[in-house]
């Protein structure tokens, strides 16, 4: 049932829960990125077999599992189906911990995909009805620094919690003996269990900006992709692309930092845990901000002209950042490179919601979701494993394949956005969206 009485000042209060949400849902993908090491040692994996549990295995389904749930929430009630989504994927991420079966550790990252795959259409969809558009780009901007807040905390909170525990196995209550690393992801699970029941409590708004509660036929749907595939193709590929390095970047640096510096995951973790927080934090947040001020003031391609600068300062930052020779030059650089890419990835999602009528924004952030991950996360990490593995066949020379890898994903990201920007504006006149 939709909540009528829904006013202006709940509207922060259910951005902060969803962003509670979504800094879990980030906890809970990433975390595995810190424990690389402990993981390849106990399974004897190659880097290419742990890229497969960071990225391909999970993003998959996330995918494809997003369009189907992007209907859904077109449908339904949004605070139950994210809700769900929540309490599953948790379930999903204990799993993981109980078992040193790739197949299974497989299966589960696969079901946390899954659960995931609820997360981005049902927010930015009830963003979108919680929000006016002259409020929405802060709104999202405030929203996706959950990503980086979630991503940075699994690197902090993770590597904290190994330095704590005990070499080896640790005894939980009802568990037994687990390896210290698997005792991380089974304290994760009481944890989404209680955001979940937090999210269901959540008053449904009306949809649309229209306020129309009807749902569109998939013949509407159609049409309306039919008419406007060419910017949001081009501004879901930059997105994509622009997450391919992202999390190529994310998903081998603590890895990397180990090998070319010898540094620990709790010393890694905490430094490039705040990194991750404070800049991609501020990156979105600024490009928030920024999108709003331009298109305030007429610039009906402003959002886009935010990503693209964003992307053009990230390729320097990109080639330079993994080959330099102290830890303190390469965090510095990392913190500019992680700004950049997070202004250009806040840039979006706000960008085609401004093309997108509010009854149909539940499919098209599942679709934004299904090129975003199947590139970003699906194919980042394991991209700069194959580069390792295959060309230089030695671990420590990750930092040259970030190096060759990144750059090239973020001149195919700029290339995307420009793509886009030559017919945005008239798609935003057709919405008539102020």
């Amino acid at each position: 049932m939709t909540d009528r009485c829904i006013g202006p000042r709940y509207a922060p209060y259910a951005l902060a829960v969803l962003m509670v949400a979504y800094v879990l849902a980030f906890v809970d993908r990433q975390v595995l990125n810190l424990l690389v090491e402990p993981i390849k040692r106990d399974l004897k994996l190659s880097d290419t077999g742990i890229s497969l549990l960071q990225g391909l295995s999970f993003a998959l389904f996330l995918s494809i599992g997003g369009l189907p749930i992007g209907r859904l929430v077109d449908t339904r009630r949004r605070v139950t189906v994210l809700s769900m989504g929540i309490a599953f994927w948790s379930i999903a991420t204990g799993c993981f911990g109980l078992t040193r079966i790739y197949a299974v550790m497989l299966l589960s990252r696969i079901g946390v995909g899954v659960g995931e795959a609820t997360m981005t259409p049902s927010a930015y969809s009830l963003l979108g009805d919680y929000f006016p558009p002259r409020r929405l780009g802060l709104a999202v901007g405030i929203y996706s620094m959950g990503a980086f807040i979630g991503s940075g905390l699994a690197m902090i909170l993770g590597g904290a919690i190994l330095g704590m525990l005990p070499k080896g196995d640790v005894s939980l209550p009802l568990v037994g003996a687990v390896r210290n690393w698997q005792a991380i992801f089974l304290l994760l699970m009481p944890i989404g269990l209680g955001v979940a029941l937090w999210v269901a409590s959540l008053r449904e708004p009306r949809r649309g900006a229209g306020g129309s509660d009807e749902t569109p036929g998939w013949g509407e749907v159609r049409r309306y992709f039919a008419v406007h595939w060419r910017p949001i193709l081009g501004v879901d590929a930059a997105v994509g692309f622009t997450n391919m390095a992202a999390y190529g970047l994310l998903s081998w640096t603590p890895a990397m930092m180990a090998r070319t510096f010898q540094m620990g995951p709790a010393a890694a973790g905490w430094r490039l845990g705040w990194i991750v927080i404070l800049a991609c934090s501020a990156g979105t947040f600024a490009a928030g901000l920024a999108g709003d001020a331009l298109r305030s003031r007429g610039r009906e391609t402003g959002r886009l002209m935010v990503m693209a600068g964003a992307l053009a300062a990230a390729i320097p930052l990109a080639i330079a950042a993994p080959l330099m020779p102290v830890p303190g030059l390469f965090l510095a650089l990392a913190a500019a490179l992680l700004f950049c890419l997070s202004a250009a990835l806040g840039s979006g999602p706000a960008t085609v919601q401004e093309i997108t009528p509010g009854r149909m924004r539940g499919i098209q952030h599942a679709i934004a979701v299904l090129t975003a991950n199947l590139l970003g996360l699906g194919l980042g990490p394991t991209i700069v494993a194959l580069i390792t593995d295959r060309v230089f066949a030695r671990p420590a020379a990750v930092a040259w394949s970030l190096a060759i890898a990144l750059p090239l994903m973020l001149l195919i990201a700029l290339g995307c956005c420009a793509f886009a920007m030559k017919v945005y504006a008239g798609a935003l006149r057709r919405q008539q969206i102020p």
